[in-house]
Order: structure tokens, then C-alpha cells, then sequence
């Protein structure tokens, strides 16, 4: 390797540390999820399921140890496997903490996680009591990070300018609504509530910088 190559990947290395220290909880949290995917590969499905289950936010555990498992439902994976979750943080999470700062960032997401569970669950407990559920729904496996996520999603939306702002909110209505019109499940229900509770934390956004143009942006004018 040249000397100008050497300088090169110093450069890049450089580059993708700050980054990284720009958003530290965004990648605090990312690593904590690498680590608890690859300590649960090395579990049974069977021990996974028990695993997880004691650390699921169902109706059992929200009535007898609420806090534990909120919070330690927000450190495991739910399907779609970590390098996915890789790219929705530094596309989204990332993006809104280095916006917000890491306070309002973390409120948001408390916000939709803490709220979109007990809706989301508050759902499942009606219809076991009207009969559209079993009551063994109650230990229905209720974790991951998803929630947190959709909150981060749809705040980001002030994060944009006018009519742009507009755009992205009709997507992000329309990607989280669409599932919920097909299978009123409890799960799309959360995901649903977190996308309304996102966008309810616009008091947090106020005081932040300008909203981004990507119209004015060097990526955009390369198009033109």
C-alpha cells in the first residue's frame, strides 16, 4: 500500500469514527443489539423462546414487573436480522440524534416504546376480554425495537422542508397504515401508535437547526 493510500484509509477511518461518535447512543444501542443476536444464536429455539419470553412486554409481565421489561425488551431483535437494523439506524436514528441531540432523541423513543406497548397490548387485552383473542394471549412474545424505530421514523419528518415534509409523511402514514388495514393485529397497532406519537414530539423539535432542503443538497443538483 502507497503512502497516499495509507493517508486515504487513515482519512476514511477518521471519517467514519466521528460519525459514529456523533450519534453515541444511535451505536451504544447498535452494539448492545450485535451482542445479543450473536448470544442468541448459540440458544436453542426452544431456550430462545423461554429466553425471550421472560423479557417480553405482554400483558403478565406489564402487570407484574412493567419496568424490567420495558426495558429490557428494547435489546433483542425481532426478525429481520441485525445488518438490517444496521441501516435503519444510521439512516434513521442516527440521523435524529445528531438533529435532536441525544436527550430529545432518547425521549422520542421512550415515548413511542413505553407508549405504543401499552396501547398496542391495551388492544390485545380488549379482545381477550370481548372473546377475540384466547386468554393465553396474555404470554403472547412482545420485544424488539421496532416500536422505538417508528417513532425515530416519523419525527424526522420536521427534520424536512415544506412540500418535502409533506411527502414523507404520506409515506411513513401510508408504510405503517397499510398493515394495519390488512391484519388489525396488536403488533400493527404499535406500530401505528408509535408513528402517531413521533409525530406528536414535534414541541421537542422546535428549537433544533434549519429543516434540511434535499432539494438544495449536492446530491440532488448532480440530477438536475
Amino acid at each position: 500500500m502507497s503512502e497516499t493510500q495509507r493517508e486515504r484509509s487513515t482519512a476514511g477511518l477518521h471519517a467514519v469514527w466521528a460519525y459514529l461518535r456523533s450519534a453515541p447512543g444511535t451505536y451504544i444501542w447498535l452494539a448492545m443489539l450485535l451482542a445479543s443476536t450473536i448470544f442468541l444464536s448459540h440458544l436453542s429455539p426452544h431456550a430462545q423462546e423461554i429466553f425471550l419470553g421472560n423479557r417480553s412486554t405482554n400483558l403478565h409481565h406489564l402487570q407484574e414487573d412493567p419496568i424490567r421489561v420495558l426495558i429490557a425488551s428494547a435489546f433483542w431483535l425481532a426478525g429481520g436480522g441485525w445488518p438490517v437494523y444496521a441501516v435503519a439506524y444510521t439512516v434513521f436514528h442516527a440521523q435524529a440524534e445528531r438533529w435532536l441531540g441525544t436527550l430529545r432523541w432518547l425521549a422520542v423513543l421512550l415515548i413511542a416504546h413505553i407508549g405504543a406497548t401499552y396501547v398496542s397490548e391495551g388492544v390485545l387485552l380488549w379482545a381477550i376480554r370481548n372473546g377475540h383473542a384466547p386468554q393465553s394471549a396474555v404470554h403472547t412474545l412482545d420485544y424488539g425495537v421496532s416500536y422505538a424505530l417508528a417513532g425515530i421514523v416519523a419525527v424526522l419528518a420536521y427534520h424536512l422542508v415544506r412540500p418535502w415534509r409533506w411527502v414523507y409523511i404520506a409515506g411513513v402514514v401510508v408504510f405503517y397504515g397499510v398493515p394495519l388495514l390488512i391484519a388489525q393485529t396488536f403488533t400493527a397497532v404499535g406500530h401505528f401508535t408509535a408513528v402517531l406519537l413521533g409525530f406528536a414530539c414535534y414541541p421537542l423539535t422546535r428549537s433544533r437547526s434549519a429543516p434540511w432542503d434535499p432539494a438544495a443538497s449536492q446530491l440532488f443538483s448532480r440530477f438536475r
